[in-house]
């Protein structure tokens, strides 16, 4: 097929990752339309741009009315476990992501489904690391819903793109060592536009594996650099 569009929805995108995402999308010539649900406005205006507030994420099926027609999601929505317990995470983590992705399966069956998990994730769901289990039940879970595929994304270091409003203030003091974290420790450094690129192109091309780590990041986004 001559140059593909897909008609994608984005969560997260009053965050880091998310608006991230959102920019690669809206500049994109594989997609043709982007559905943002966010709980409160962007105040971005873009032609292919739409969007809808739902303001209870744990409430997803007020969402049911416009998410119809769609091919993918690119589910950016997270929280950090810092100072959270495993019941609170869970229910922010697991629950919120699986009754969401329950709705639009509903909706949109053939739709690919793309996950920002994270590097360490433990799809055992039995080690130690409390957010790594959850993480691992997430992504464990949204695969057996029954999607045309789901992708599960574990980005690590990631070097946010020059010019985003939602960029984590802590990136200022550290955005420096880049060059040098991409020498010592490649295979856990990536931008946010090649994070955004890899999701468009597994979502368009789809891609043989499913979990995505660092250099299959790095692979897909380099993929779709070719075709454009």
């Amino acid at each position: 097929m001559e140059n593909p569009k897909i008609k994608v929805i984005i969560t997260g995108v009053t965050g880091m990752v998310g608006e991230g995402v959102l920019h690669e999308a809206l500049q994109s010539r594989f997609i043709s339309e982007v559905l943002v649900i966010t709980r409160r406005p962007t105040l971005q205006r873009h032609p292919k741009l739409k969007e809808y507030q739902l303001t209870d994420f744990m409430k997803p099926k007020a969402m049911s009315e416009v998410i119809e027609g769609y091919d993918a999601c690119f589910f950016c929505l997270g929280v950090s476990s810092l100072g959270m317990n495993e019941a609170n995470y869970t229910s922010k983590t697991y629950d919120l992501t699986l009754g969401f992705a329950k709705v639009l399966f509903q909706k949109n069956p053939n739709m690919s489904f793309s996950y920002i998990s994270g590097m360490s994730t433990d799809t055992s769901e039995k080690g130690k690391l409390m957010w790594a289990r959850v993480k691992g039940k997430t992504e464990n879970d949204l695969k057996k819903l029954g999607f045309r595929q789901v992708f599960a994304f574990r980005p690590a270091l990631l070097k946010p793109t020059p010019g985003l409003k939602n960029t984590l203030f802590f990136y200022k003091y550290i955005e420096w060592l880049f060059p040098l974290f991409t020498i010592l420790i490649r295979n856990s450094v990536s931008t946010l536009k090649e994070l955004g690129d890899a999701m468009i192109e597994s979502a368009v091309f789809g891609s043989p594996k499913t979990t995505l780590e660092v250099k299959d990041i790095l692979m897909l986004a380099k993929q779709l650099d070719r075709r454009n």
